[in-house]
């Protein structure tokens, strides 16, 4: 790498996987045209969450584990906003990769949509809490029952549609605070990671799909659509009278305005999606995604990895580390967390390796696809 590409505001190469947190957040590069989205409007600076960051990725300095190629791929994903498709063993690091994108580029809270054998397309874009809406239109009416009688409840009625329009265009959620008028439908829907993900930021949010091959076998196809045209429909909004919606967003008490029902991104989010390859994906998808596996670290990187999330080196942690080397390449099925584990354990007070706490070392490095 050049020192040109480093330092010219039109270097391709932003990401450099150090994990450092910038003073002042890179410009990523311009998006090809068929790759450039207008959605409106504009949502306010999504929040931080540094501490989750942190759990990720330990204190410290990141222990390099991206070869250049591996940096490059990540890159020409952020150039071409693009998916990212990270293979590899479990446990060896893929998923944080999305918090060391989003740490080094300033891109904020990680959005983490977790997948099993049930997930639908619908659960990651948003939920609609129709029961709840329901029961809130019901206590509404009781409500204007009691203040003045079935008359007066069903001119209100007649009138509020009319007027919650007007009102919600100009203070997004104030009519829902009136006693008088019906609660909006916006407050009972919930934008899912994905749905959230795709809302008009002015730079990209970081989106987390983890193990995608635990899905339904159709879930990578109905993705195709909405990662292709960075947008989606919410029906329910579509059909309202109201032209703009106030709804929940994934984010901790986050909220976004929805207008006419669409959902469309004005930057194209860093998504990476993980796999620990249980399943073959269609074609379709797989050219849509950059490829990208991850391997498991050297003993030199497992060192590192230890002496940042422990702060140190504690004693016996070597013996630990070949150990584990040793195994995986025996073919067993580790995870980096279960060095972790074995380390802290082995350096807690009074603890002792042999004999007895032998037994609990071997059963925390214990080869994973034995299923016990």
């Amino acid at each position: 790498m050049s020192a040109h590409e480093r330092t010219s505001p039109n270097g391709w190469r932003v990401f450099h996987a150090t994990g450092s947190a910038p003073a002042v957040p890179p410009r990523l590069p311009e998006p090809p045209p068929w790759r450039s989205f207008r959605g409106d409007p504009l949502q306010p600076t999504p929040p931080d969450d540094p501490e989750a960051a942190l759990r990720r990725l330990g204190p410290g300095d990141i222990t390099p584990q991206l070869g250049p190629d591996e940096i490059d791929t990540v890159n020409a994903a952020l150039l071409l906003r693009r998916p990212l498709l990270i293979t590899g063993p479990p446990g060896v690091g893929k998923s944080t990769l999305a918090y060391l994108i989003s740490r080094e580029l300033g891109l904020g809270r990680v959005l983490e949509w977790n997948i099993v054998s049930r997930t639908t397309l619908r659960d990651g874009l948003y939920v609609h809490d129709a029961m709840g809406r329901a029961q809130a239109i019901a206590a509404w009416q009781a409500g204007l029952r009691d203040a003045g009688g079935p008359e007066g409840a069903a001119a209100d009625v007649a009138g509020a549609a009319d007027v919650a329009g007007a009102v919600e265009d100009v203070n997004p959620g104030l009519l829902s605070r009136d006693r008088q008028l019906p609660p909006f439908l916006g407050d009972f829907i919930t934008l899912g990671p994905l749905g959230t993900a795709l809302l008009p930021y002015d730079r990209p949010r970081v989106l987390l799909v983890d193990e995608l091959d635990k899905s339904d076998i159709d879930l990578p196809n109905d993705l195709l659509h909405v990662l292709e045209n960075g947008s989606y429909d919410v029906p329910e909004l579509v059909r309202d009278a109201a032209d703009t919606a106030r709804v929940h967003t994934s984010d901790p008490g986050g909220h976004a305005l929805v207008r006419g029902g669409r959902v469309e991104c004005r930057e194209f989010p860093v998504v990476v999606i993980t796999s620990n390859g249980e399943r073959e994906f269609p074609a379709a998808f797989r050219r849509r995604c950059l490829p990208l596996e991850m391997r498991t670290p050297t003993r030199e990187q497992l060192l590192a990895m230890v002496e940042r999330h422990l702060e140190g080196r504690p004693q016996g942690t070597e013996d630990l580390v070949d150990l584990f080397v040793q195994r995986v390449q025996a073919g067993g099925t580790h995870s980096l967390d279960q060095l972790l584990n074995a380390v802290q354990m082995t350096t807690a007070g009074g603890f002792q390796a042999d004999g007895d706490g032998r037994k609990l070392v071997e059963m925390l490095l214990r080869d994973l696809a034995k299923g016990r």
